[in-house]
């Protein structure tokens, strides 16, 4: 896609209550005008054309103008092309009934709409002619006024009076309009950081959007994968276009005002007080704020002045000297050491304007702020605080930030390189114990190494720590590592007995995480969810933590949260928790746990039965897993393969599949069968999907993933296999809490037993987890066995209600919704047959598929044809395929 496509792409989106409010007011009699009003760039001449262009199609007449400053010093010079020929204005009363009369169109309906850029800018004496129109019933205004410019200008007060003049008010765009817009000019989901990303940098204005994203596709710093659209670089890349539009609309800034302007550029936001500290006077604050250059916001009790737009600052930044750049930093640095620099955040400021201004500063400064600057998940700003300190400073607790944050920064190999100095300098068993567990995580989750080189590092600590319980903590994650999770949790719950015993906090906080995940894998989602609470109390109330010690899995508790909700069966409010923690997590780096909430929003999705969701959340996951052969880009993959395969996109889960095969592993879901048993499916082939079901939840039993082997039987169970599984979630149930066990096991026997009234029970069951497709499922089989039992208007209400439940599925097929379409319900036989038929393969293929003779297979298929009333196979592929 080209930047010229981009451009002719650009839609009108998000404006659509201002044009129904335009077609309402123009057909009322009674209006005479509609003003848009808002701030530059926002597209108020882009609504007021499409308004234009409506009331062309209406019917009536067109007129446009222009008003600009030089326009205004002439009287009528706006308007003057559109004055008939002849008319004498020396007297204004005669000439303008003159003007009306003859633009009108007596015994017409229709009035001429008269498009006015600009109002504000309008002369007296247009402004005047145009009111008399409007009051006469000649003219419809159609006008834009400039926020900050227009409010109080002579020709809004004399053209915006009155109830026959209708105003709106145009804002910058909020999330779901610049996602929306998005998709609509890239033709295929947008990534969330890539949305955040543009909406923070453009401020929403819809002019300034147009030209990043056409900058951006141009510099191929916003690509697709054929998934998902995302960003490839943190900073945005502009057109010389919004360069000059940005320019334009800074150069109203007097001179004395670009100082202040300069300063927030480099600074903001900056305190009221301090801007006046440093010789900003009042009235030029004020004057900058009344042209919209700067937003002065109180926040607790201090006022605080930022830029008014983002891009304000990037253009100011680049036009600045390097001498008038260092020159107003270090000027920046005297007023705040002259004012104690008192404020938590001075240090960050101290030390970024020192470094910036002089290449250096003080290393406990920049420890410090780095620290800080971690903490608020500014992972650039504390990297580059971080390398600036000499090599000569860097001790255990330095290299250990350092390689914490490059961790968190998503650069997992110069993580490894500095946790591996950190590991060898490490002294005594807390540093050992801080050292080696943060390098485990990177080890798996970042880089996805082999787990003989996880278990290597583990064991070379176990090797150098002496006390007890740091040794149960080295053993816990050695059996986390390789999937032994009841061990692991056994281990768990002697580290997490009594908080206050723990030889170090960060260290208690890490066992209690492993031991919420534990629980949750185990199938214990209630319990999970007290231990990740108590872990997030626990941080809350740790405020005795050094600013360089590094915050010990604070980022990952949402994503421990929502698995634990999700396994509780409570997927609402998972997704809730979720989404929202996700919105807030730094858009500037693809990190490790921003990485693993995703994929659990994916996951929690799924169990949904959302599939569109899911693989949006797992080709997001993928994308930004691609520059690593981590363990979670495989498990994305296989989520992703499963999402398209319900959705019935053959193509996309089959590509998804073809690269999943090129990386190893994971060894930890055992549910990443899902995708291979979905993409069977997808082909037609059931007792294959039936085989890699079944399999997989055995491997899951023998390793003690119990949540892994529930959703894996369940599945087995919407394909046919509910006798085989029932009687083992039955056990679950009885074994695991939570509502979502009891309702797999109900399910599975209701199916076992062709049991249409258990089926409807547990369909409300499902329906109140949130379980969407489940439900729809048993509903849809409910009512095939209805219909098959002569109780039809039963089945119809059943029909209607797994209708109504398939609607939130996002387009999912399954073999399990097409059974209510079937006039006799087929068996599972018949139907495994039917559907690869329906692909086109050869009875002979599926005799050899299927291990049975030729003659079975064209038995079946008779017997199919006849229930369903078809006679090709043609007919069979357009009634059982997508």
């Amino acid at each position: 896609m080209s930047r010229n496509s981009v451009l002719r792409r650009w839609p009108l989106v998000g404006r659509e209550p201002q044009l129904k409010d335009f077609d309402d007011v123009l057909h009322d009699p009674r209006s005479s005008g509609f003003l848009i009003f808002g701030p530059a760039g926002v597209g108020k001449s882009r609504l007021a054309e499409e308004c234009l262009n409506r009331a062309i199609g209406a019917g009536h007449r067109p007129g446009r103008a222009v008003a600009t400053a030089a326009a205004a010093s002439v009287p009528l010079g706006a308007l003057a092309h559109l004055l008939p020929d002849g008319v004498d204005l020396s007297d204004p009363v005669s000439g303008f009934a003159t003007v009306a009369r003859l633009l009108s169109h007596p015994g017409s309906r229709s009035r001429m709409v008269f498009l006015v850029d600009d109002i504000h800018l309008l002369d007296a004496t247009s402004a005047m002619l145009l009111r008399q129109l409007m009051d006469a019933g000649v003219v419809f205004l159609l006008g834009t006024v400039r926020s900050g410019d227009g409010e109080g200008a002579v020709a809004v007060d004399a053209l915006g009076h009155g109830d026959a003049v209708h105003q709106v008010d145009l804002a910058a765009f909020g999330r779901r309009q610049v996602e929306t817009l998005l998709e609509q000019v890239l033709e295929g989901p947008v990534g969330r950081s890539a949305v955040s990303q543009l909406l923070t940098t453009s401020g929403g204005n819809p002019l300034y959007l147009r030209e990043l994203v056409a900058g951006a596709v141009a510099a191929g710093t916003l690509t697709s994968d054929g998934e998902i659209w995302e960003m490839t670089a943190d900073r945005l890349e502009g057109t010389r276009r919004l360069s000059d539009l940005i320019r334009s609309r800074l150069s109203v800034a007097p001179s004395a005002g670009r100082q202040v302007l300069d300063v927030l550029s480099l600074c903001e936001p900056l305190s009221l007080g301090h801007l006046e500290s440093d010789a900003a006077e009042p009235w030029m604050i004020d004057q900058l704020e009344q042209a919209g250059l700067i937003v002065v916001t109180q926040e607790e009790r201090r006022t605080a002045v930022r830029l008014a737009h983002p891009l304000y600052g990037e253009v100011l930044r680049a036009d600045m000297t390097a001498q008038r750049r260092r020159d107003t930093l270090l000027r920046q640095v005297r007023l705040l050491e002259k004012s104690g620099a008192r404020r938590r955040e001075d240090a960050i400021h101290l030390a970024t304007y020192n470094l910036a201004a002089t290449g250096t500063a003080d290393p406990a400064l920049l420890v410090r702020a780095a620290g800080l600057a971690g903490h608020a998940r500014e992972y650039p700003r504390a990297l580059g605080l971080l390398r600036a300190i000499p090599q000569e400073h860097r001790s255990f607790q330095i290299r250990l930030l350092l390689g914490k944050t490059l961790h968190d920064a998503g650069d997992f190999q110069a993580a490894e390189d500095v946790l591996a100095e950190a590991d060898a300098m490490a002294v005594g068993d807390q540093e050992v114990l801080s050292a080696v567990l943060v390098r485990s995580q990177n080890l798996m989750w970042g880089i996805g190494a082999t787990y003989e080189r996880i278990l290597d590092v583990i064991e070379a600590a176990r090797c150098r720590v002496t006390d007890p319980f740091g040794l149960r903590a080295l053993l816990a994650a050695n059996a986390f590592t390789v999937g032994e999770v009841k061990h692991s949790l056994a281990l768990y719950a002697d580290l997490t007995a009594d908080a206050g015993q723990s030889p170090d906090a960060s260290t208690w906080l890490w066992a209690a995480m492993g031991k919420s995940m534990a629980l949750s894998l185990t199938g214990h989602g209630e319990e999970a969810e007290d231990w990740v609470r108590r872990a997030i109390a626990f941080s809350a109330a740790d405020t005795d933590r050094d600013e360089h010690t590094p915050a010990a899995h604070e980022a990952g508790q949402p994503a421990v949260l929502a698995l634990a909700l999700a396994e509780s069966g409570r997927l609402a409010e998972a997704q809730a928790v979720g989404e929202q923690a996700f919105a807030g997590l730094s858009n500037r780096s693809v990190t490790t746990d921003r990485r693993m909430l995703a994929f659990n929003l994916a996951r929690g999705a799924w169990l949904a039965g959302h599939p569109a969701q899911a693989r949006r959340w797992c080709a997001e996951v993928a994308r930004a897993s691609r520059p690593h052969v981590a363990i979670i880009l495989s498990m994305a993959l296989a989520g992703l393969t499963a999402a398209a395969a319900v959705q019935g996109d053959l193509e996309a889960a089959e590509a998804a599949r073809a690269e999943r095969a090129l990386l190893p592993t994971s060894g930890h879901f055992p549910e990443e069968d899902l995708g291979e048993a979905w993409l069977h499916v997808a082909r037609g082939e059931l007792t294959r999907a039936r085989t890699v079901l079944a399999e997989a939840a055995q491997a899951a039993f023998d390793r003690g993933h119990t949540a892994s082997e529930a959703i894996l039987l369940t599945d087995l169970v919407r394909l046919g296999g509910a006798r085989e599984a029932a009687a083992r979630l039955a056990e679950i149930a009885s074994e695991c809490t939570g509502r979502f066990h009891r309702a797999r096991a109900d399910l599975a026997a209701a199916w076992a037993t062709n049991d249409p009234e258990g089926l409807l029970s547990v369909a409300d069951a499902l329906e109140t987890i949130g379980a969407d497709l489940l439900a729809a499922e048993a509903a849809s089989t409910a009512a095939a066995l209805l219909k098959e039992a002569g109780q039809t208007r039963r089945a119809s209400a059943a029909a209607v209600r797994a209708e109504a439940l398939e609607a939130r599925c996002e387009g999912a097929r399954t073999p399990a919704l097409m059974a209510r379409q079937d006039v006799v319900r087929l068996t599972g036989r018949e139907h495994e047959i039917a559907l690869l038929a329906a692909r086109g393969m050869f009875s002979k293929d599926i005799a050899t598929e299927l291990t049975l003779s030729v003659r079975t297979v064209d038995n079946h298929l008779q017997r199919v044809y006849a229930k369903l009333g078809l006679t090709t196979r043609r007919e069979l592929a357009d009634r059982l395929l997508p």
